[in-house]
């Protein structure tokens, strides 16, 4: 935390906003956030809360990054709990359900609807936002150079996903070959995909009695999908 008291005390309001905020997010949604009941939560009036969040915009940009870095923290930490990769992967799998199941609001923020009006800067969320990206292409890139990761091509890659691939590798420092890179989007996109049909209700209400089973088999079929095999 800064150091100067006029430091501290900024850093605590900001927190004291972001708090609020979740909690305005969950009850009411992202569309219907509002500066002013944020300061009526905190018990001031609005031109003081002015001072540091000027827009609903720039809060909701509080509320993604500080999401973001909330799920990347979780993902990390539990990668980091691992040591074999298949582990690892299957841990964070896990870690990234958990915190959706526990934030939908915030989840719903990150990966459900855009908010009508409202566009990310990129440039103050595109790090924290990658952080879970990151965790996962590490887990695989390590796997493989460690001779861990291993699948046959499933399928041709023509030359314009080759050039995709071929500059996500030169980008991130990798050295997978592309079709365990195009693998790994795929799993990356089908991890989501599967948190998403949870958190959202797309399953239907009575039509998995132990959700947390199938999500289970989903990360065994991704791990096997990804070319982590079980030993």
């Amino acid at each position: 935390m800064p150091g100067t008291p006029r430091e501290r005390a900024r850093e605590q309001t900001l927190q004291d906003i972001t708090r609020i905020g979740r909690e305005q997010l969950a009850a009411v949604g992202a569309a219907a956030l509002s500066l002013r009941a944020v300061a009526r939560d905190l018990g001031v009036v609005s031109s003081a809360v002015y001072r540091y969040v000027k827009s609903r915009d720039e809060l909701l940009t509080l509320l993604v990054v500080d999401g973001y870095n909330e799920l990347g923290d979780a993902a990390e930490a539990a990668v980091a709990s691992a040591a074999e990769p298949r582990e690892q992967f299957l841990a964070l799998g896990r870690a990234v359900r958990e915190w959706a199941l526990r934030e939908p609001a915030r989840y719903g923020l990150l990966f459900g609807s855009p908010v009508p009006g409202y566009h990310a800067p990129g440039e103050q969320t595109t790090t924290p936002g990658t952080r879970v990206i990151y965790a996962l292409v590490g887990i695989f890139d390590n796997a493989f150079r460690a001779g861990k990761l291993e699948a046959a091509a499933a399928a041709p890659i023509d030359d314009e996903l080759a050039a995709d691939l071929d500059r996500i590798r030169a980008e991130l420092g990798l050295t997978t070959p592309d079709h365990l890179l195009a693998r790994g989007v795929l799993v990356w996109s089908a991890l989501f995909g599967a948190v998403n049909f949870e958190v959202f209700g797309q399953y239907g209400a009575d039509t998995f009695t132990t959700p947390g089973a199938l999500f289970e088999h989903h990360l065994a079929v991704l791990a096997e999908t990804a070319g982590l095999p079980a030993a």
